[in-house]
């Protein structure tokens, strides 16, 4: 049998609040890498505080890719991410370095390290259109109505899941064919490497909710309404017809901080609302990583030694 002569490159994945980001960066001191983020909200600049986005003296020393590349009234795709990220580890490896791809957004992952079908261009005026008529009829109604045309898809798409529901009846309108049949084409190839995944997980699920409530807390203390606040200023933003709707505004924690500055809520029913939409994106990222079989778990608080011997086995060090 031919040896696998492919790169190697490590995936650090977990769900939020889990410690990927200093995991990530004690990888890349220990083993000369330097880290792909695949994060969906850390594309957006401006968005640090609440993202909790690596700061300059976390990234000193350690080369990040992937932050900052787009405004947040503007979008980015998974596929978008894919031709990316693949550039990235391209260069990375080019440069005798490890990748590191470090993050918590499933689809990114996917797109990543299994490739993407082929997807019609994004419409943005069906967007609105589908963004409209959610305002009216609700977003679950839109999930019972792709359940109508596309029921693979609709048992896949959760109904608290705006932007992969738009998403989905946008292509069907666009092209008459449901998202679930554009899915099983053959389209953007898989990362070339032999990637080793990691998952990074508290055991204890009480444990993870302690260090979300934490960490928000902490986000507050450094100002995180002021950097909503700033978002909100932005001259662009005025234009934005329903900037709740916008990938970047949609991310956990910013949503309620909009709706919060907004008036909609009191201090403290923002808090619980951004803790607990912070609790079921860490569900819904734990129910997916459990499918990912190849995947091995450590739990940051007792098996940083063991995330650590099993990447220097798989580097052969």
């Amino acid at each position: 049998m031919a040896a696998d002569t492919r790169p190697l490159a490590i995936a650090l994945m977990g769900p939020t609040a889990s410690g990927k980001t200093a995991a990530a960066i004690e990888l890349a001191r220990r083993h000369g890498g330097e880290i792909v983020s695949v994060d969906s909200a850390l594309v957006y600049r401006g968005l640090e505080i609440g993202a909790a986005k690596p700061d300059l003296a976390e990234r000193a020393g350690i080369a990040h890719h992937l932050l900052d590349l787009r405004d947040p009234w503007q979008s980015y795709s998974a596929a978008e991410f894919a031709v990316d990220a693949a550039a990235a580890v391209r260069d990375i490896v080019a440069r005798g370095r490890l990748p590191i791809l470090a993050g918590g957004t499933g689809l990114y992952f996917r797109a990543l390290l299994q490739g993407l079908s082929p997807m019609p261009e994004a419409a943005p005026a069906l967007r609105a259109e589908i963004a409209a008529e959610a305002e009216v009829a609700g977003w679950p109604a839109l999930h019972a109505q792709l359940a109508r045309i596309d029921p693979a898809a609709a048992r896949r798409i959760h109904a608290t899941d705006p932007q992969r529901i738009q998403r989905a009846l946008e292509v069907y309108r666009l092209t008459g064919k449901p998202i679930s049949h554009w899915q099983a084409l053959p389209g953007v190839a898989r990362l070339p490497a032999r990637v080793l995944k990691l998952v990074l997980a508290p055991a204890d699920r009480a444990v993870l909710h302690a260090r979300i409530e934490r960490r928000f807390d902490l986000m507050l203390e450094a100002g995180f309404l002021d950097e909503v606040r700033r978002l909100r200023a932005l001259p662009p933003m005025a234009g934005v017809p329903a900037p709740l709707d916008l990938p970047a505004i949609r991310a956990v924690g910013y949503r309620q901080a909009w709706q919060f500055l907004d008036g909609c809520d009191s201090a403290a029913g923002f808090r619980d609302k951004a803790i607990f939409a912070t609790r079921q994106l860490a569900k819904r990222q734990l129910t997916w990583l459990r499918g990912e079989l190849d995947a091995r778990w450590f739990d940051p608080a007792t098996d940083a030694g063991r995330l650590q011997d099993a990447v220097s086995l798989f580097l052969g060090r």
